[in-house]
């Protein structure tokens, strides 16, 4: 399964921007700062979406740049946790603890570690800074859709990831995020599509911990 890791680790990042985005705490009176203007309106309201998640599992599928596809179980957690478990076979694990981003690599036995402020949109967990800024309305062909592309223009090596959310009413905020794109500093593409989300679920903080493969220290 090694042929995977290229992909897997782009996905790293895409985890990153998931967990991010979804972290970041929403400054005091940021309705009455955003602009009155339309596509202003539905920035602003797919961030509160995003914000207005507490926990969420979700099956999704993962799709590389040549097509191919591996699928597993996402489970978040605010502020910053997030796991991808991949279908059996797929000897790979990313999980953020709120503080690091991890890749396993169970076939190889290694593991990887970025400090969060260093993965891609890191800046976007600091909340004196204005989220709006990183974030753009793109446009979609179906009403019922809303695409925003996140992109920090200092820091260009973070990548881009573009979010799409579908209107559902049973949704927070009445947006459900349902699928995103990353596409990193050496143009490689990963698409995220995720189905069947359940929300505000018990999610106990050991879900963001993990087996060790170098030893036996559990983390």
């Amino acid at each position: 399964m090694n042929r995977l890791n290229a992909p897997l680790r782009t996905l790293a990042g895409a985890a990153a921007l998931a967990a991010l985005v979804v972290s970041v705490t929403a400054p005091s009176g940021l309705a009455a700062q955003v602009p009155a203007a339309p596509a202003q309106g539905e920035l602003a309201q797919a961030v509160a979406a995003l914000r207005g998640i507490s926990t969420m599992r979700a099956d999704f599928v993962q799709t590389d740049r040549n097509g191919q596809r591996v699928k597993g179980v996402l489970t978040l957690k605010r502020p910053g946790r997030i796991r991808f478990q991949y279908e059996k076979g797929v000897p790979i694990l990313v999980v953020s603890d709120g503080s690091a981003l991890t890749f396993v690599d169970y076939g190889v036995r290694q593991v990887q570690r970025w400090p969060i402020k260093n993965s891609p949109l890191g800046a976007l967990l600091d909340p004196n800074r204005d989220v709006m800024k990183y974030g753009r309305l793109v446009p979609t062909d179906n009403r019922n859709v809303i695409g925003i592309e996140v992109r920090d223009k200092g820091h260009p090596e973070y990548g881009v990831i573009t979010l799409l959310f579908v209107r559902k009413v049973s949704a927070p905020g009445g947006l459900e995020l349902s699928s995103w794109a990353s596409l990193d500093s050496q143009n490689t593409r990963t698409v995220i599509s995720l189905s069947n989300q359940s929300y505000g679920l018990a999610v106990p903080d050991s879900t963001f911990k993990f087996n060790d493969p170098r030893g036996p220290t559990r983390r």
